[in-house]
């Protein structure tokens, strides 16, 4: 489902791979990069996350923070009824 919401083929010809992250209300989903040079920091690869909601599926678009910054932010902006 997640895959949808991002490119199939990064301009450099990369297939992205995606991370699942679960958490309690959702799935946050983002995509990795490994490094090209085992010795340098993985790549950012800037855009945003999305949220899955385990209640009805509705996805949400997140900034890119680090996944348990974003979950925060889900939680305070996106959660329904909050």
């Amino acid at each position: 489902m997640g895959r949808g919401h991002f490119p199939q083929i990064w301009p450099d010809g990369e297939e992205p791979t995606l991370h699942v992250h679960e958490f309690d209300i959702g799935y946050l989903v983002y995509p990795v990069f490994p490094p090209r040079d085992p010795t340098a920091y993985p790549r950012d690869p800037g855009g945003s996350h999305i949220v899955i909601s385990k209640t009805d599926g509705a996805v949400s678009a997140l900034p890119n923070y680090p996944p348990e910054q974003a979950v925060e932010m889900y939680r305070r902006h996106f959660l329904p009824g909050a």
